[in-house]
């Protein structure tokens, strides 16, 4: 199989053109997403923690779970996962406590400390709807069509790790 490298791109075509490209906008759509949440605690002042770990701490919510949980809801690498969770506990964000009915399981939930970063991050979200559709110009549909095909794409690509194709 051919290799595919960003310098052949001048010359691709047809899908597998489309598919690089997509490949490469979606890593650099995270990593931008990541500067825009550093940005937004590095404006408001907050030093003491990463745009990984406001994201993760976003994406606890209100709930209650174990590090697995998050990792099989398929946000995080395992490793990530423990680290930054560690890091956010030392930092007062997180609480954590030992299930009562599985003593090796650890549940985590946000403190308040945890919970007013959760909530810059959603005011940030709420900000970016206030004016995405004039000045980003998406829609609903545009964005309902865009996460059908997403959706897709990770159905294609979990299929392709559970199947061994």
């Amino acid at each position: 199989m051919e290799s595919l490298r960003p310098s052949d791109l001048e010359e691709e075509t047809g899908l597998r053109s489309e598919y690089l490209q997509s490949l490469r906008l979606i890593e650099r759509l995270h990593r931008l997403l990541l500067d825009v949440i550093k940005n937004e605690f590095d404006r408001m002042g907050w030093s003491d923690i990463n745009s990984v770990q406001a994201l993760l701490l976003y994406n606890i919510g209100s709930a209650e779970l174990t590090a697995g949980e998050l990792k099989s809801r398929g946000y995080y690498l395992g490793s990530n996962v423990s680290y930054n969770l560690k890091k956010l506990v030392d930092g007062g964000y997180i609480d954590h406590k030992r299930s009562n009915t599985d003593r090796r399981s650890v549940r985590i939930s946000l403190t308040q400390k945890g919970q007013d970063a959760c909530d810059v991050v959603e005011q940030l979200y709420q900000r970016q709807l206030g004016s995405i559709e004039a000045v980003g110009e998406l829609n609903e549909d545009q964005f309902g069509e865009l996460n059908r095909s997403l959706g897709r794409l990770e159905r294609f690509w979990s299929d392709m790790i559970r199947f061994q194709l």
